[in-house]
């Protein structure tokens, strides 16, 4: 990766997540990256409940030394009691994965509000945050209800990256992948709302660029308290999510799917290939529930409202990750 043009402004943003072990490191990664300044969190209910999202988010924060708000936002998906399957029984194949809390030190700080669908309201309308991007690396519920309460906030926010979908297959389902599945109904309204500039990391970005258990090592030789959390919860991921496809070529292997999120913000081309077509999500189908809908033709009549990365490229994620977590 080229180094960051010292001249440049760092991309400004606010993250809103859920916070597992991939938003930790994305988490890390955007406060120690130069290229980037992290403004403000909102948490939102999905890889564990809410009051343990923000208790995460809060430890990752701590462990780098940053003390940027914290808000935390929606317990449940918009319009359902529950994932679409309890997250007991979708987790019972291996309860440890996502651990209930990070392995991490208990946290020091305490979140700022409860109200992070107010938050995004009166931070986006304040004309002093028209560059501030969006990156949301979790359940759309937040973002959803914000432009639900304030349909002006598209034309407020000039940019959303997210992660989520799957173009060749889901995560969570055949056809899902777990963030658009927990909440499709929030991801259909944010995906529809018209904001001018949306950038989507699916599984086929992410899965692309696997870190390994020899990246976990150089994290741990870099030696600061965020590279060697980050190492620990990378071979956390590794262990019981092990990417058995692209392990003849790695060896023990794992995508760190969000923190590729911040990666291409610094470096727009750690994204190797990408299409910009018209997108959408399923709402109704039992089986596709939560699957990203590609439309591709050339005659269709919907416009495109999304740019989705395809392929990543993997040399440039690490330098970015080495930057990003050895400051």
């Amino acid at each position: 990766m080229p180094p960051t043009d010292a001249s440049a402004p760092p991309v400004r943003l606010v993250l809103d997540c859920d916070t597992g072990t991939d938003d930790a490191v994305a988490i890390m990664a955007a406060v120690g990256h130069p290229g980037l300044d992290l403004l403000a969190v909102t948490t939102v209910n999905g890889n564990v409940a809410l009051p343990r999202v923000t208790e995460n988010t809060l430890r990752a924060l701590d462990v780098v030394g940053c003390t940027v708000p914290v808000h935390a936002g929606s317990p449940r998906p918009l319009l359902r009691p529950d994932f679409p399957i309890p997250r007991d029984v979708l987790n019972g194949r291996d309860p440890d994965f996502q651990p209930a809390y990070l392995d991490l030190p208990p946290a020091r700080s305490r979140a700022a509000s409860h109200e992070a669908v107010r938050f995004l309201v009166d931070f986006y309308r304040d004309p002093a945050h028209d560059d501030v991007t969006l990156v949301a690396t979790a359940p759309l519920t937040n973002v959803a209800l914000a432009l639900s309460v304030a349909p002006d906030l598209r034309e407020r926010i000039p940019r959303l990256v997210l992660m989520g979908g799957g173009v060749a297959g889901g995560n969570v389902t055949a056809a899902a992948e777990f963030n658009l599945w927990v909440d499709p109904e929030a991801a259909l309204i944010v995906l529809e709302a018209g904001i001018r500039d949306v950038t989507i990391l699916p599984l086929d970005a992410t899965q692309s660029v696997p870190l390994t258990l020899a990246d976990c090592d150089a994290l741990d030789a870099l030696g600061t308290p965020g590279a060697v959390a980050a190492a620990r919860l990378v071979r956390h991921r590794i262990e019981h999510d092990p990417d058995e496809e692209r392990a003849a070529t790695y060896g023990p292997c794992a995508p760190v799917h969000d923190a590729l999120c911040m990666a291409a913000l610094v470096d727009p081309d750690v994204v190797t290939k990408s299409v910009t077509c018209p997108v959408k999500v399923e709402t109704s189908s039992e089986r596709t529930l939560g699957a990203l809908l590609l439309d591709r033709r050339s005659w269709s009549t919907d416009a495109p409202n999304a740019t989705l990365a395809l392929r990543a490229d993997r040399d440039r994620y690490l330098a970015f990750l080495t930057a990003a977590l050895g400051a």
